[in-house]
């Protein structure tokens, strides 16, 4: 069979030796999130005609205002793991606290949590613009048979087993690692299967596309106002295209197939940086090295951060190796600048 009609089912089932533990478990997570990614792509592609864009009228813990289609995809990829009874423990970037998945026996004898952001982007429905789903994939730490504590889910990234994500786009595609490279698979609508369209994700060492909300520049920290310049500048293979659709799977998406950095620093607005390191930095960091980038906070590595709350926010570098050394270097030129 050739690489590029194979499904995503017979993919799993070909890899399922090559996961660090191959008892089963993380092979039907995979098969859980392709079946939620579904049913969440049927209701993304029919948004205009139901009662389903919009505000929900609440808020998540971040402060956030939900969008309706916020709350459908938590329920449907929460509802979707519990009732598979694979995982002990999910974490959602919607829900306050962790929650405590039972087997159907009371018991708590999974190994597994997981931690996602159930529809990223949310904002972009009202526009038709793509949106995404992320999911990362950690080995519990507690002794199997106890309930899950807060001490599962704050993990290091270097400690996933799984992360990935899903784009709601033109086509809808699933695209994650399991540490042995990123392989990414398009949905046939026509018979609702996955297959290998994209097998064994590259970024290039060098890019020519920078990512980042130029709108809130006099907000930046003075480093990333540097490396604007500088990829602005008229000099050597510069100045980069400026590309941002806002939301955060689509670009790390476009610049893993063209090549670029995607920058969500610090502000004036938002001094400990916006996004959530467990909930979108760590899966895709985890996603980014395997894709041969590199994943930072300007200054340091993304997945070697010890987290210290459910929603913590970190700010966030990420790309073609190249681009992303040289933005820590004008972060740690302005830093030093500083004293």
């Amino acid at each position: 069979m050739e690489e590029r009609n194979k499904t995503l089912g017979e993919f799993i089932i070909e890899n399922q030796n090559a996961f660090q533990y191959s008892s089963g478990e993380l092979s039907r997570i995979i098969n859980s999130i392709r079946l939620a990614a579904k049913v969440v792509n049927y209701k993304v592609n029919k948004a205009g005609l139901v009662d389903i864009v919009g505000a929900a009228g609440e808020q998540n813990i971040q402060g956030e205002d939900q969008q309706k289609l916020d709350v459908y995809a938590n329920e449907v990829f929460i509802q979707t793991l519990i009732n598979r009874e694979i995982v002990c423990g999910i974490a959602s970037e919607e829900n306050d606290q962790f929650i405590t998945v039972e087997g159907s026996d009371n018991s708590h004898n999974n190994k597994y949590v997981v931690l996602m952001d159930p529809l990223d982007g949310s904002s972009n429905i009202d526009v038709n613009v793509s949106v995404g789903t992320i999911f990362s994939v950690y080995r519990r730490v507690t002794p199997i048979g106890s309930p899950v504590t807060i001490e599962d889910f704050l993990q290091p990234g270097t400690s996933q087993v799984a992360a990935g994500y899903v784009i709601y786009g033109t086509s809808t595609m699933i695209v994650y690692t399991t540490g042995h490279g990123v392989n990414g698979f398009t949905l046939n609508p026509a018979i609702g299967t996955f297959y290998l369209s994209h097998p064994d994700m590259k970024f290039s060492e060098d890019g020519h596309i920078y990512s980042i909300n130029e709108g809130n520049y006099v907000h930046f920290p003075q480093g990333v106002k540097d490396y604007i310049k500088y990829c602005q500048s008229e000099e050597d293979d510069r100045p980069y295209t400026s590309r941002y659709i806002g939301s955060l799977v689509s670009d790390i998406h476009r610049n893993m197939i063209k090549g670029g950095i995607y920058i969500y620093p610090t502000s004036s607005k938002a001094p400990k940086g916006k996004l959530r390191l467990l909930y979108e930095c760590n899966p895709m960091a985890f996603i980014v090295e395997q894709a041969g980038g590199k994943a930072s906070d300007g200054f340091g590595r993304i997945m070697e951060i010890e987290p210290t709350e459910l929603h913590e926010r970190v700010p966030f570098f990420c790309g073609s190796y190249n681009m992303v050394e040289k933005a820590e270097e004008f972060m740690h030129k302005a830093k030093l600048s500083k004293y």
